[in-house]
């Protein structure tokens, strides 16, 4: 049988070595290597463990390794990751198994001149009475909530000058652990209660979300692939804040739909079902591969409204009129660093075009929605350059929209003071994953 540390190894690097996506890492490999539930338990826990604390790991090897870290092998290096890791923040792991399953590790990688470098290092961090020492809080706050939180200082720079210390520091703690499942009911197929039926049947723990009808939070569900709920597609996964998102747009029955930046589809399959499978959503990606993916999903979830096409969400060929128009925008994704938490260590973060590529998408599309209709504009991040400062200038370049005062749901808090059209979640105040969305109508001539 194969050795959860080395398959949990081939998943780091291949993430480190050709950037590949930490969740379809994972699940690909786990489907392929079927284990059981307890070593896949242990794999998902070390890859996202060293994956989020990769900063505070790093450091952690500066103080005790005489190599600089930038002239350690890679593979040696992830190796040392994945020890220390197992020391100093998983408690069911013994010392001793952390230490010689990381220098077996590294002797069956071929990496013999390693082992004892990596031995020397985990042992001589077994017998410190003080693991590590954190930077001075006084001296450099950003540097010292950085390590902390293993998160980039521009990072923290950037939340800090938004979203103030105290929002910066709750948001900086949600970034390690597993949020919970969230998913929405399909309710061309049941009802939320006959769902929860079926769950209750299957072993499956909820929660009922309170400020989402169709809404539920899921424990203990193992491989989704295994429930017969998921494979009679029954509820897909959606978190709650494209829920609230759907909700904002509020799509109704008969309605003509645009989703500009459609794939992987859940905030189109939601509007489906809230217009009741009736009316006509058209939704565009400009990748092949994902638009027949999102079609194939649709007809599963027994969605019949919905045609999916390729296109460039900034040109194309003139779209007919809308009721309705989302634009959930590329973006950088720093709302879902929970989940996902390579992205926090991608070059250009923070510097990149993507705000001048929102824009355009949102400005080309407005075009297209009929006066007295209603437009969202949406992103998974944490940037006020992607976020308010778009839609801010959205208004002033084009004075025939409009805002539309939110009408947020209890439960549903702001962060900070934003205009009425638009809402900042955010894990500690909105319970859901980083979010931003701002809702236009166009005035009627």
């Amino acid at each position: 049988m194969a050795n959860p540390r080395e398959i949990a190894l081939k998943i780091l690097l291949d993430i480190e070595n050709d950037r590949a996506f930490s969740n379809l890492e994972l699940n690909h490999t786990l489907v392929q290597e079927n284990l059981p539930g307890r070593d896949n338990a242990f794999i998902s826990a070390l890859v996202y463990g060293v994956l989020e604390r990769r900063i505070t790991l790093d450091y952690i090897i500066r103080q005790y390794s005489k190599i600089p870290l930038r002239k350690i092998e890679t593979t040696t290096k992830v190796i040392l990751r994945m020890g220390i890791f197992q020391l100093l923040f998983m408690n069911k792991v013994p010392e001793s198994a952390a230490v010689n399953e990381s220098v077996n590790l590294a002797k069956r990688s071929k990496l013999q001149r390693s082992a004892g470098f990596i031995n020397g290092i985990l042992r001589s961090i077994t017998r410190a009475e003080e693991k590590y020492r954190l930077p001075d809080k006084n001296k450099d706050k950003l540097y010292y909530y950085s390590i902390l939180y293993s998160a980039p200082q521009e990072l923290v720079q950037l939340w800090m000058d938004a979203y103030g210390e105290e929002n910066t520091v709750q948001l900086l703690a949600q970034l390690s652990g597993r949020p919970p499942l969230c998913v929405r009911v399909n309710t061309i197929r049941n009802t939320r209660q006959e769902l929860e039926r079926i769950l209750e049947k299957e072993g499956v723990e909820y929660d009922e979300i309170p400020f989402l009808p169709n809404g539920l939070h899921l424990y203990h569900t193992g491989s989704l692939l295994k429930l017969q709920s998921f494979y009679e597609r029954r509820f897909f996964v959606q978190d709650a804040s494209s829920q609230l998102c759907v909700q904002a747009l509020d799509p109704k029955p008969g309605q003509l739909m645009l989703d500009i930046c459609a794939a992987p589809g859940g905030k189109s399959f939601t509007s489906a079902m809230m217009m009741e499978n009736k009316g006509e959503i058209l939704a565009f990606d400009d990748f092949d591969q994902r638009v027949r993916l999102m079609e194939q999903t649709g007809w599963d979830l027994f969605i019949d409204i919905i045609r999916v096409e390729n296109r460039d969400g900034t040109n194309g060929e003139p779209l007919p009129t809308a009721d309705r128009i989302l634009c959930d925008v590329p973006c950088s994704g720093l709302g879902v660093l929970s989940r996902k938490p390579e992205i926090r260590y991608k070059d250009g973060l923070l510097h990149n075009d993507l705000p001048e590529i929102q824009y355009q998408i949102l400005s080309h599309n407005a075009q297209y929605l009929a006066p007295g209709g209603r437009l969202v504009y949406s992103t998974c991040t944490l940037n006020p350059r992607e976020n308010n400062e778009q839609t801010a200038r959205f208004l002033r370049e084009h004075p025939d929209f409009t805002g539309v005062k939110l009408d947020l749901p209890e439960g549903v808090e702001r962060a900070i003071e934003e205009e009425d059209y638009e809402i900042t979640l955010m894990p500690h105040t909105a319970h859901t994953d980083g979010f931003y969305f701002a809702v236009f109508t166009r005035r009627t001539p």
